[in-house]
């Protein structure tokens, strides 16, 4: 493994099986209460590892992939069409509707929800922001296809892996949660993507995945068994979770991650 990793983590770690079987492992969340949730989208179930057992968490969930708690720890789901919440007694709160097909999300510390999509009847593919009144506009168009967004370590910035254009863009996030300035961060055909509490940006890139430092600059790659979809941070916000086709992985870290709940 390159050394440039070796801050970040264990040259002898690898990848490590948790859970298979699924028809299509997509967006992992860490509860602070000690279990992964993440979507079975061929399933349309939400589904939890907790200890090593895996069970269902939530039926009927339809085309749903990327997820993220509230400061409240309520579930944020990107569905088909729609961005939901599931209250804490199980009632369902959409958040956006109709005319988005929803692909990952992210929760902001002032209460802004924003959500990549990747195609909708309003326009182009683009990423939204649900502000804390609860409009939905438009933030940026830059990304050819959105996939994964992520917050930097200080909230100032998201990042967005455009999968069709190459890309991982970055924006400046202004006063009222809006996105300014973008620009292309790195190279990679990257759909979902992390940062860490150092401002390094962890992708899940094709075959492996990929970590860049904060300026862009890949520092190396981490082979996966199966090609990688997306990743969140566990384990009090230490270790990643990788959600890659029918299986989920967890790989050793020295880093914390960017806590966003």
């Amino acid at each position: 493994m390159p050394g440039e990793l070796d801050r970040l983590m264990a040259p002898q770690a690898v990848p490590e099986k948790i859970a298979g079987g699924f028809g299509l492992a997509q967006g992992p969340v860490f509860s602070r209460r000690g279990y992964l949730l993440f979507s079975d989208r061929a399933a349309s179930r939400i589904m939890k590892w907790e200890q090593g057992k895996v069970s269902v968490f939530l039926e009927n969930r339809t085309g749903s992939s990327g997820l993220t708690f509230d400061h409240q720890g309520r579930l944020i789901a990107c569905e088909r069409e729609r961005v939901t919440r599931t209250e804490k007694d199980g009632r369902i709160t959409v958040l956006a509707d109709g005319h988005y097909a929803p692909n990952d999300v992210v929760y902001a510390i002032d209460g802004s929800i924003y959500f990549s999509s990747i195609a909708s009847t309003r326009g182009s593919s683009a990423i939204h922001q649900i502000t804390r009144n609860g409009e939905v506009r438009v933030a940026a168009r830059d990304c050819e296809l959105p996939g994964g967004v992520a917050l930097a370590p200080n909230q100032q910035k998201l990042y967005a892996a455009d999968t069709e254009g190459r890309k991982i863009w970055v924006f400046e996030i202004v006063g009222d949660g809006a996105l300014r300035g973008g620009r292309v961060f790195a190279a990679a055909r990257a759909s979902g993507l992390k940062t860490d509490e150092m401002g390094n940006v962890w992708a899940a890139d094709q075959h492996s995945m990929a970590v860049f430092d904060p300026h862009g600059q890949r520092l190396g790659e981490i082979p996966m068994p199966e090609d990688p979809g997306n990743c969140a941070w566990g384990d009090g916000f230490r270790n990643l979770y990788v959600t890659a086709k029918s299986s989920v992985y967890r790989i050793e870290t020295k880093v914390n991650g960017t806590r966003t709940y």
